[in-house]
């Protein structure tokens, strides 16, 4: 297929897509709050050729621009914005990722070319990058609406994340593996930049199991639903707790999830191979991109004495970990500030209010660590090669943010401030 028909068509797709996420992030929203009506506005039918077209990309959401809120879904300029943005990001990154594989270039040899069937690497990677994007942007939408991100979105996006590493290992971030027949096209393991160890591949060690069953089942724990203070005790709590976990049918979905994930896990390494490898590596991305946040939240709510950052954001960056890998956390975790710092900078000066969602802004990074990818592995590549050097620098940096905090906390008290 030419380059021009397949960008056309990957727009039409980006486009399509954009407005089933439209709908679907306005369906959450709507389940959260009553829709409100106009007055003297009426539903069409479900055979008014309206409602048939509006779910046709942009010539839906131009039309209804005119209904407001007069009809069942998503109106305005936003959904029509939304939809030309991603059918253009979809065969833009086309040409960013497949036709000049910038994401591998920076990190190349000179005079490197890939071979024919790297082709498939870098397909894969890029089908595995619109779907977290789709996602991306679910969670965006909702988040800035709602200030909240729903686990409908985030928990099956990291079931996705994992599904695409055990099922093709090549949808993960690409790095070029040095071989006797020279460089080619591989994928980001756990251990990146450096081989995986001998007790991991093929199969790996006992002890790698348990390393993957304890990064699944620790997800799974943390979307069961935890009492938040212990006022009457925790013997107390936890018969709360357990009874309302009897009660709640989430919680029994969860338990099944676990169940089943942990049976999977095991048949995947008792296979070994490069599945393994990449489901392993994925999970430790959960792991640590969720963990990392996790710290955040508990760090910052210390220092405030309230809580900073909802547990969406923990899911989200679980969701992200699962599809970029645990060597992507630290990007995201200094990128994503600098919008933040802005937007919330503007939205105090402007409306006094200083709560903004932290969702898309996580989003935006975790996009431009996809973007930028080869070029930031190849600047961060020397401070991966010591494997302890960045957990301790992002433990530093905890410490250092809580300390910040509790200053600033202690400041705004002494001056009188709410």
């Amino acid at each position: 297929m030419p380059l021009p028909l397949r960008l056309m068509v990957l727009f039409v797709v980006g486009a399509g897509v954009a407005r089933l996420a439209n709908w679907f992030s306005w369906w959450l929203v709507a389940m959260q709050r009553p829709l409100y009506v106009a007055a003297g506005g009426a539903h069409p039918s479900p055979g008014d050729v309206r409602l048939r077209r509006a779910w046709l990309p942009i010539v839906g959401s131009w039309q209804a621009r005119r209904w407001e809120d007069s009809h069942p879904g998503p109106s305005g300029w936003r959904p029509l914005v939304v939809e030309l943005l991603l059918g253009l990001a979809f065969a833009a990154l086309y040409v960013w990722e497949v036709h000049r594989w910038e994401l591998v270039r920076p990190l190349a040899p000179l005079g490197f070319v890939p071979a024919q069937g790297d082709g498939f690497y870098l397909h894969a990677q890029f089908i595995s990058h619109l779907v977290l994007i789709t996602l991306m942007l679910v969670a965006s939408l909702v988040d800035i609406d709602e200030q909240t991100i729903p686990d409908l979105v985030t928990v099956p996006g990291t079931l996705l994340g994992l599904l695409a590493a055990v099922t093709v290992p090549a949808s993960l971030l690409p790095v070029i593996e040095q071989r006797v027949a020279g460089p080619m096209i591989g994928f980001l393991t756990l251990a990146s930049p450096n081989d995986p160890p001998a007790h991991l591949a093929p199969r790996g060690t006992i002890a790698w199991l348990l390393v993957a069953l304890f990064c699944f089942l620790l997800w799974c724990v943390a979307l069961l639903p935890w009492p938040r203070r212990g006022r009457r005790g925790w013997r107390r709590a936890l018969s709360l707790m357990l009874a309302r976990w009897r009660r709640d049918p989430l919680s029994i979905i969860v338990v099944a999830c676990g169940l089943v994930g942990a049976a999977l896990i095991t048949v995947v390494w008792s296979m070994g191979g490069e599945r393994w490898l990449g489901l392993v590596s994925s999970l430790v991305g959960m792991a640590a991109c969720g963990g990392l946040i996790w710290a955040v939240r508990v760090a910052a709510g210390w220092a405030l004495a309230r809580e900073a950052m909802g547990f969406g954001d923990v899911t989200l960056m679980a969701m992200i970990g699962s599809f970029l890998g645990w060597q992507a956390s630290p990007m995201v975790f200094f990128l994503a500030p600098l919008a933040g710092l802005v937007v919330g900078l503007i939205q105090w000066f402007a409306y006094r209010d200083n709560v903004i969602p932290y969702g898309p802004f996580l989003c935006l990074a975790a996009l431009v660590v996809i973007v930028k990818w080869g070029a930031l592995w190849a600047w961060a590549n020397p401070l991966y090669d010591v494997p302890w050097l960045v957990p301790a620098a992002l433990g530093v940096c905890l410490v250092l943010l809580a300390v910040m905090l509790r200053v600033w906390r202690a400041l705004r008290e002494a001056l009188g401030g709410a």
